[in-house]
């Protein structure tokens, strides 16, 4: 599980790092913090709590839509559902559709 770092420690190494003025990187050194999370915290202090969830669908819907138009792009069901087209292709996984293109021509 993911842990983040407290908001107390935060402070705590941007308050060392102005006192003894420090740069980034002997920032970093010293509390044993990747620089781009210093850069990360000196935009936003606080722990972001929750993730934004993107590109939750209704699955029977998709399904449905599949069986009526099996021949459509996954940028068309993108459209129509307002979510990006990886969104498509990870719930069409989950939902254990693949498209097969014969290799021989008819």
């Amino acid at each position: 599980m993911y842990m983040s770092y407290s908001l107390d420690f935060r402070k705590k190494v941007f308050k060392v790092k102005k006192d003894q003025s420090l740069t980034y990187q002997m920032t970093s050194e010293r509390f044993a913090v990747p620089i781009r999370t210093l850069f990360r915290w000196a935009n936003r202090i606080e722990p972001k709590l929750t993730r934004d969830r993107t590109g939750i669908l209704d699955l029977k819907a998709l399904r449905k839509a599949i069986e009526i138009h099996p021949d459509k792009f996954q940028y068309e069901l993108a459209e129509k559902y307002g979510v990006s087209q990886p969104t498509i292709c990870k719930w069409l996984k989950r939902l254990g559709v693949s498209y097969k293109k014969n290799t021989i021509s008819p």
